[in-house]
């Protein structure tokens, strides 16, 4: 299920996995490409866990829009609430080391239903995205989608392994 109103998009997917798990996957940047819906984000350029409120994380990109192809993004935690909420802001680093964000927010709410289902609503928030990126950058700049895939890829990755199953593929 997803919904779009004027300055965000959401969508929302139980999954059979403790909500403290599901927030140790994404806290962790080295599975934001796997989560990831669009097929724009490439590694973790910062492979550190995230643990706070304003840590900075930066990521590999790949767009075939971007004037460069690749590119690459830093990312300021905005909120850290484990395992309930998590939630970071897009920007890029500028000349000597200046971060700039662009308005945009990704953000994760955890609701557990009980030890092992938890329900996940991802949001993405664009109210604070200034009119002249909205100039050249149309929001979202994807569909609706492509959140319900990213939720569908952090259940698979998020889900426990058991002892000799065969993996997929």
């Amino acid at each position: 299920m997803h919904t779009v109103d004027q300055e965000n998009v959401s969508a929302t997917l139980t999954v059979a996995v403790p909500a403290a798990r599901v927030f140790a996957v994404l806290a962790d940047p080295t599975t934001h490409s796997a989560i990831d819906g669009t097929g724009w984000v490439q590694e973790a350029a910062d492979r550190a866990s995230l643990t706070e409120v304003g840590q900075i994380f930066r990521m590999n990109m790949y767009h075939p829009n971007h004037p460069n192809g690749d590119y690459q993004v830093a990312n300021q935690v905005q909120v850290f609430d484990p395992p309930r909420a998590i939630g970071w802001r897009t920007g890029q680093e500028k000349d000597e080391g200046q971060l700039e964000f662009g308005g945009w927010i990704w953000r994760y709410d955890l609701v557990p239903l009980g030890p092992s289902e938890t329900e996940v609503t991802l949001t993405y928030d664009w109210s604070a995205v200034p009119q002249f990126i909205r100039e050249y950058i149309r929001f979202p700049p994807f569909g609706p989608e492509h959140l319900t895939n990213s939720l569908h890829h952090l259940a698979e990755l998020a889900a426990p392994t058991s002892p000799g199953s065969a993996p997929d593929g």
